[in-house]
């Protein structure tokens, strides 16, 4: 399992979200549970699309910060060796 961290961004009407250790993995919402579950589907796209083109991943980088960020916190990429890929969903807990 490799952590990165998400940041998120609430707007007017919308919640911004992205990983800041894993360029490209972005997204918008109209909840943060909805910002949440996205932004981890993107995670695992982008790790899929990564590994297809024999790129490595990005190595998480617990000191990235983003000023302008609402809320950080970890997010979560676990890797299998299957066909088939799926987003694994663990609830953040506030420490």
């Amino acid at each position: 399992m490799l952590t990165y961290k998400a940041m998120f961004k609430f707007l007017e009407h919308q919640v911004h979200a992205e990983v800041l250790d894993f360029p490209g993995v972005i997204t918008c919402a109209n909840t943060l549970e909805e910002a949440r579950r996205l932004l981890s589907s993107a995670l695992v796209d982008m790790a899929e699309t990564n590994l297809l083109l024999g790129e490595a991943l990005p190595l998480p980088n617990v000191t990235l910060t983003d000023s302008q960020a609402d809320l950080e916190e970890p997010i979560h990429l676990v890797l299998s060796a299957a066909s088939v890929v799926k987003p694994v969903i663990i609830p953040y807990e506030a420490a």
